[in-house]
C-alpha cells in the first residue's frame, strides 16, 4: 500500500480520494430513492400492508437524519478517517442484509442499521474535501463535484431501481451496494490519509 501511494503525487492522491467519497456519498444518496421503485415487489414478497410499507424507506431516513449529528461527533473523537471506513462496513454488510431479508421486520431492521451506516459516512464527508482542499479554488471545484454527486444521485437511484427489479429482482437493489462498498473501502484505505481524533476519553459529555 505505501508503494502504491510513493507512486502517486499528492495532488493525484487528493483528486483519487475525493472520488471515493463522492463514490461513498452516491450510495448513500441512491439509497434513499432506489428503494421507491421497488416498493411493489417488496410488498408483493414479503406481504406487507401498505402502512409498514412505508418503514422501508422510513427506517433508513430517520435513523440517517437521527445520527448525523452524534456520527460527526464521533469523528472529532476517533477520527475521521476511522468513522469514514467504519461507516462503509456498517453500510455494505446491512445492504447484504437487506438484500436476504426473510421478511418484513429483518428487512425494516437492516434498513435502520445500513441508515445509521450511512449517517457514519456521510458526516465526515464534507470534512474530509475541506480538510483536503484548503485553497478556495480548489475547494469549489471539489464541493460542486460532491453537489453534482449527490444532486444526480437521487435520479440515478429511481432509474437503477427500476432496471435491476426488472432485470433481476428487488434484492439487487441492495446488493449492488456490495461491489460498490468493498471498492470504496479499499481504495479509501489507501488514498485518503489518518487523521487523529481528541479520543473517546477527551471529549464526551455524557450528560449530554
Amino acid at each position: 500500500r505505501m508503494n502504491f501511494l510513493s507512486s502517486l503525487s499528492e495532488e493525484r492522491r487528493r483528486w483519487a480520494g475525493l472520488v471515493i467519497v463522492c463514490m461513498a456519498q452516491l450510495m448513500v444518496v441512491l439509497d434513499s430513492t432506489i428503494v421507491n421503485v421497488a416498493l411493489p415487489s417488496i410488498q408483493h414478497d414479503l406481504h406487507f400492508s401498505s402502512g409498514n410499507l412505508t418503514w422501508v424507506v422510513n427506517a433508513f431516513l430517520l435513523s440517517l437524519g437521527s445520527f448525523m449529528l452524534v456520527a460527526g461527533r464521533l469523528s472529532d473523537l476517533v477520527g475521521r478517517k476511522r468513522l469514514f471506513e467504519t461507516g462503509l462496513v456498517v453500510f455494505t454488510v446491512a445492504s447484504a442484509l437487506c438484500g436476504r431479508a426473510p421478511d418484513q421486520g429483518f428487512l425494516i431492521g437492516a434498513r435502520f442499521v445500513q441508515g445509521v451506516g450511512a449517517a457514519m459516512q456521510a458526516s465526515v464527508i464534507l470534512a474530509i474535501i475541506v480538510t483536503e482542499f484548503p485553497e478556495p479554488r480548489e475547494r469549489a471545484k471539489a464541493m460542486s463535484a460532491y453537489v453534482f454527486t449527490a444532486v444526480a444521485g437521487g435520479s440515478l437511484g429511481l432509474l437503477a431501481g427500476g432496471v435491476l427489479t426488472e432485470a433481476l429482482s428487488w434484492h439487487w437493489i441492495f446488493f449492488v451496494n456490495l461491489p460498490i462498498g468493498v471498492a470504496t473501502l479499499t481504495l479509501g484505505r489507501m488514498l485518503i490519509p489518518r487523521d487523529n481524533g481528541i479520543g473517546i476519553g477527551e471529549g464526551i459529555d455524557v450528560l449530554g
